[in-house]
């Protein structure tokens, strides 16, 4: 058994806070920008150029956390957005949704696509890397800041987490792994040539569909008929993607 005693900040000035969590915000988002810098310096994608990449990675920034932040009250607790609409700024309160930042980030594309003709999969082939890995730094955040934890256990490698009862398994961990796993597939796949566009997008959203599945069955969630509202919008995710792949293999 491991007693959770690990502190979420890294660094406090005041009132002023630095947590891990936040650094790992900051990190993806620079990686996701210095790689984009790398393609247009390389002229690989049409119609991208260092100023274009500025610009996109505002409406990147922008849709991912709106889209978390927004539709994590949506998908995981409507009442709030009534009752207390306010809460839905108060980020530091935590509470954002990996299913909520995609969509934000799908919708935030096709705004900025009015504006700079950059094609889609162009972009997403490239940024599931990036994005992969950072979801694994994100898991660990999680479990540093003692959250998202999962069910009761008497494995040996159980967690007794702060505040909660009993012991539980690790399942931001495992979501960790599960994350790693998939940016080691993305990755090896961006050697193989004449592979068609979007095949790696849709790759990452079905690896991790059918992954985050899997993994949330040790997961504390409310559950519906046998599965939580996360592994249903994961589930959408795995049956778009096939239909997707398929429409690319034709």
């Amino acid at each position: 058994m491991f007693v959770h005693n690990i502190n979420p900040v890294l660094l406090k000035i005041g009132f002023f806070e630095i947590r891990y969590y936040s650094l790992v915000y900051i990190f993806g988002f620079l990686l996701a920008y210095f790689l984009l810098l790398r393609v247009a310096k390389d002229k690989k994608v049409k119609g991208l150029t260092k100023q274009v990449v500025e610009d996109f990675m505002v409406y990147l920034m922008l849709g991912s956390i709106i889209g978390a932040r927004l539709l994590y009250f949506v998908f995981y607790n409507p009442a709030v957005l009534w009752t207390n609409p306010f809460e839905v700024f108060f980020l530091w309160h935590g509470g954002m949704s990996f299913h909520g930042g995609l969509i934000g980030v799908i919708v935030a594309y096709f705004v900025f696509r009015r504006k700079h003709n950059v094609a889609f999969y162009d972009l997403a082939d490239i940024l599931v890397l990036p994005f992969a890995f950072t979801l694994f730094l994100g898991r660990i955040a999680n479990f540093i800041n003692g959250e998202l934890w999962g069910t009761l256990t008497n494995v040996s490698w159980c967690v007794k987490f702060p505040g909660v009862e009993g012991c539980r398994h690790p399942s931001q961990l495992y979501e960790a792994l599960k994350n790693l796993f998939v940016f080691g597939i993305l990755f090896s796949m961006k050697n193989v040539k004449k592979l068609k566009k979007g095949v790696v997008f849709w790759s990452f959203i079905l690896l991790y569909g059918f992954g985050r599945f899997i993994t949330d069955f040790w997961r504390e969630e409310t559950q519906l008929l046998g599965v939580s509202m996360g592994q249903f919008l994961s589930l959408v995710m795995v049956v778009v993607a096939i239909v997707y792949l398929y429409k690319l293999r034709k």
